[in-house]
């Protein structure tokens, strides 16, 4: 529920020169269709956690000109989507002319509608035949993702104007070999998830090569899903807290800390910047698993902290740590009560704004989501857009935080 006491924020302030306002989408969660991932077997399979399948997600597959046009009406500067690895390479080294030619018709239709592209190269899902001969826990898959980076890069790369190469690896590892909400859905295997977290870093730098070398000539990061993460001794959420650097090596944390911070942290320091995606605070035991909370802590739908103000924290960390440039790439919030992502956009602006003003080098901001799409996992239940979706006709509905948004970009313009 919104705090009805709360006053949103009515200007963001001047930003500076180079900054992107953006939005954001991921080809599995809006195109529909997509059959020959993973992620499509994951949603089919009895077994897994999935509730229900992604089906035709909000059809952007067809519906593209659409959304670019909701994107540009919402006065932004940048579009934000993925390549869907699985439609251009359906089969090994067997690559789609027709999947290259329809991004390549995004690309160039956002370039007409004077948006910026960034265009990210692995978002969640992975090729079925890949994920068959072991998917990130296969060696074989960094060359595998970068050959199809290098063919993705040749049709498309002068027309890119910011390349993300995988979205939030860290979650790709944690939450598929870990926790056991992504494919390929195991529990606690951790020899699994250190030889994958091991092989997106891998991924990453490969993938970096081949997409800085061209065509096209634009910065080159990876998003990282960086939790404003409060590390405690004890388990207990008010009891004594650590600092990274006093987690005992031999611990669950540790490894924690390393597959779901500093290993992407430390990936990021030869890139051109770092895209921070934050939502939430997160209160993390000795274990590697969230300290029990205390009754009546705030949370979104999803059942995230609701913590605004984190992703300044996260903001600050990411640039002292890596010394790159930071662009926040996501941010958002799961609540069916609008009202309520009003209240959070404003604060987690407010945030981005203080570090901004303390000197933080922040290059931009894309909010998640540009409508309510299939959210992994949890499905439709979960409506992060600022466009709501039928999801049936697929007719796209603003939301009141759709205006609120568009406001406070126009609000930096002046």
């Amino acid at each position: 529920m919104s705090d009805a006491s709360f006053s949103p924020m009515t200007e963001f302030g001047p930003v500076p020169d180079g900054w992107v306002w953006g939005t954001a989408t991921a080809a599995h969660q809006v195109e529909g269709g997509n059959v020959n991932t993973d992620w499509w077997e994951f949603e089919h399979d009895p077994n897994s956690v999935a509730v229900e399948s992604s089906g035709d997600a909000c059809d952007s597959w067809h519906r593209w000109r659409e959304d670019l046009a909701l994107v540009k009406g919402l006065g932004l500067d940048s579009y934000r989507f993925s390549l869907e690895w699985a439609r251009i390479e359906p089969a090994p080294g067997e690559f789609s002319s027709a999947a290259l030619d329809h991004y390549r018709e995004m690309l160039e239709a956002c370039r007409d509608l004077g948006l910026k592209t960034c265009v990210t190269f692995h978002h969640f899902t992975t090729p079925l035949w890949m994920a068959e001969r072991g998917g990130w826990t296969n060696p074989e898959i960094v060359e595998r993702f970068a050959r199809y980076c290098e063919v993705a890069v040749d049709r498309l790369g002068d027309l890119i104007d910011i390349a993300c190469t995988l979205n939030e690896p860290n979650m790709v590892a944690l939450v598929g070999y870990w926790q056991g909400e992504f494919p390929p859905g195991r529990v606690n295997d951790f020899e699994g998830f250190e030889a994958a977290t091991n092989n997106l870093v891998a991924a990453h730098h490969a993938a970096r090569k081949v997409l800085k070398a061209g065509p096209g000539d634009f910065p080159v990061g990876l998003t990282h899903a960086l939790f404003d993460m409060v590390l405690h001794a004890d388990d207990q959420w008010d009891g004594p807290t650590l600092t990274f650097d006093e987690i005992p090596p031999d611990s669950d944390l540790a490894r924690y800390a390393w597959g779901v911070v500093t290993a992407y942290l430390d990936a990021a320091k030869e890139d051109d910047f770092i895209g921070v995606q934050t939502y939430f605070t997160e209160h993390i035991g000795l274990d590697g698993q969230k300290t029990p909370r205390p009754p009546g802590v705030r949370e979104t739908a999803i059942g995230w902290l609701f913590t605004p103000e984190a992703i300044g924290k996260t903001c600050r960390w990411a640039a002292e740590y890596t010394s790159k440039p930071v662009i926040v790439t996501e941010n958002g919030i799961a609540t069916d009560d609008d009202e309520e992502r009003i209240e959070y956009y404003s604060k987690a602006l407010t945030a981005v704004r203080e570090a901004l003003d303390d000197g933080v080098d922040i290059r931009g901001y894309f909010a998640w989501s540009l409508m309510d799409n299939f959210e992994w996992a949890k499905g439709y239940s979960m409506k992060f857009g600022l466009y709501s979706v039928d999801r049936t006709t697929f007719v796209r509905t603003p939301k009141p935080s759709a205006d609120f948004y568009r406001k406070v970009v126009e609000s930096s313009r002046r």
